[in-house]
């Protein structure tokens, strides 16, 4: 798919854009409203220029004539002049720079101005030379975290956002199933359990014809190069970095080794350790008895079922104690997509999002939602276009007349409050009461102790005033660490409180993870599933934290976006 690479280098002309001496907000604005609409599609902007031309891409939010002309440039010719010649005057690669903590365009900028560093190596040395904290604006601490920042950065390197490498799994997937050529193409591996990372894609085939699969896949517009290419598995490079590998195989043995290929490994161990105590042999060919006869393999249930236990759900094969439930006949009924009626954490244009009240709510609607909340930034977050209590009463009234105007949505008042330094929120009571709920989250002092930060937050939940926390551990995955809090005494808090804790479902999220979601369980606690959305594309990043919520083992019951819109505001009220 091109959508990445377009998305990134929109990202950084609006980079570049900004930092420019001339006024160009609204040029920026532009670029990174493109870039937010492209980052949510599940199609490829490819087949959308195919079947369309420009005017096709001009459909598309937050896409315009000259971002459209861009796209096509980029689709023909692999290049767009306006970032080749931006790159001219500003060598400097943005998109990774600002990836790392503690730097943003303009320091990159910075950085580039006092030290002429163009990349994460020049980056590193001026790191290592304690060349960094010299320089006005930053100083020593700011030096350290940017080098904590790049060692995160690199350790994260060879793994994808599962919000990149799923569309792009199911792609590729799609043009096999839609070649002829195949009976059925599934995606395995840790693609398919909604790990938040990605190392490599897995997609298993049965056909007739397996030369002609192999022909077909290694030719897709998606492969940069082939590594390895066989009769029954092929190993390619996408474009997009990652190796995928496709599987040809028989209908015999085609569930045992979809289960082999989805994993995870200690999964498979525990599994395999079974079938030798029931005298079985266990591996992606089939389950066979003492005379090496096929027993099972067919399909992932008959495996199972043999082995006598009922088929897990991808997202919870980790072996967290699912085989044992499994054996008892015990699963819980996760929650599933359909589950979700509403999303509590919808930006507009009033704060930092894309697209207005109307195109929220209108996009909500045809996404099948039954209500949104409206949550933009309180006046902290001037970055982000925070509003301060005077600007807040404006907003609510907007809010307010959007009821009914939206035929089957309702639209819910809220706002992604800052829990401040002391613990204090950043709105005042009256703004707060008039609210349906309130989100509550951190994005400042992110670098506290781990006593200090656990007394603000557990302070902010005795207001009574948090009805959710959102995006609890401030990660951004490979790119932030999660602040340090402690977890136990600030779930305890938020039971005696009656918080929600929020999974925030954006890709770069996906926040709490499913470990601190099991964690969160313990206490009892109920969760909201949002998609933390930008821009009306956004939207689609639901799944992402739905199966977030479903590798932590969560069902309809935990989530209180699963109520009905009167019920929920029930909830909040009491």
């Amino acid at each position: 798919m091109y959508n990445q690479k377009i998305a990134e280098l929109f990202e950084e002309i609006a980079d570049m854009l900004a930092i420019d001496p001339k006024d160009r907000k609204f040029e920026v604005l532009a670029y990174r409203k493109a870039a937010q609409t492209i980052e949510g599609l599940q199609e490829d902007l490819a087949d959308i220029y195919k079947r369309g031309g420009t005017a096709a891409l001009q459909e598309l939010p937050g896409i315009g004539k000259s971002t459209s002309e861009h796209i096509k440039e980029y689709i023909e010719t692999g290049k767009i002049p306006k970032y080749e010649e931006l790159k001219k005057k500003y060598p400097i690669d943005f998109n990774t720079l600002t990836k790392i903590q503690g730097v943003g365009a303009k320091r990159v900028f910075k950085l580039y101005q006092v030290l002429k560093i163009k990349n994460i190596e020049d980056l590193k040395k001026a790191v290592e030379k304690h060349k960094i904290r010299n320089i006005e604006g930053f100083g020593e601490k700011s030096e350290e975290e940017i080098g904590k920042g790049i060692t995160q950065f690199e350790g994260s390197k060879g793994r994808m956002l599962l919000g990149m490498a799923l569309p792009e799994a199911e792609s590729i997937a799609k043009k096999l199933n839609d070649s002829g050529l195949v009976d059925r193409a599934v995606i395995g591996g840790s693609t398919r359990r909604m790990k938040e990372t990605v190392g490599d894609l897995d997609i298993l085939v049965t056909s007739k014809k397996a030369e002609k699969v192999m022909d077909f896949f290694t030719g897709l517009n998606e492969v940069e190069r082939v590594i390895v290419k066989g009769p029954t598995k092929t190993t390619v490079l996408l474009k997009i970095g990652l190796t995928c590998d496709v599987r040809v195989l028989d209908d015999k043995s085609f569930g045992a080794a979809l289960q082999y290929f989805t994993g995870n490994k200690d999964h498979n161990v525990r599994l395999r350790e079974i079938a030798i105590k029931k005298g079985y042999k266990l591996n992606e060919y089939g389950l066979f008895d003492r005379r090496e006869k096929s027993v099972a393999g067919r399909t992932e249930e008959e495996v199972y079922k043999k082995l006598g236990m009922d088929l897990m759900p991808p997202e919870m094969r980790e072996n967290r104690g699912e085989i044992d439930l499994a054996i008892k006949h015990a699963l819980p009924k996760l929650i599933e997509i359909g589950d979700v009626k509403g999303d509590l954490h919808v930006h507009t244009n009033h704060s930092d999002g894309a697209d207005s009240l109307m195109d929220m709510a209108t996009a909500a609607k045809k996404r099948g939602l039954e209500y949104i909340g409206i949550s933009d930034h309180s006046k902290s977050e001037y970055i982000a276009g925070g509003m301060d209590d005077k600007e807040f009463a404006k907003h609510l009234d907007e809010i307010e007349k959007l009821e009914g105007k939206v035929s089957g949505l309702k639209v819910l008042k809220s706002a992604e409050i800052d829990i401040l330094k002391d613990g204090s929120l950043d709105l005042s009571n009256k703004t707060m009461d008039r609210m349906d709920y309130r989100l509550a989250s951190i994005h400042t002092s992110l670098t506290m102790g781990k006593e200090e930060m656990t007394k603000r937050v557990i302070k902010a939940f005795e207001t009574g005033y948090v009805s959710i926390w959102a995006h609890p551990t401030d990660r951004l995955i490979g790119e932030r660490s999660p602040i340090s809090v402690d977890l136990d005494k600030v779930f305890q808090s938020a039971k005696d409180n009656n918080v929600v804790i929020e999974i925030d479902a954006s890709p770069e999220r996906l926040d709490l993870n499913d470990e601190n979601i099991f964690k969160a369980r313990q206490y009892g606690l109920k969760f909201s599933i949002d998609t933390d959305s930008h821009a009306t594309s956004n939207y689609q990043f639901l799944r992402y934290g739905v199966g977030m919520a479903r590798r932590g083992w969560l069902t309809k019951a935990d989530v209180v976006n699963a109520m009905g819109c009167d019920k929920l505001v029930k909830y909040f009220k009491r």
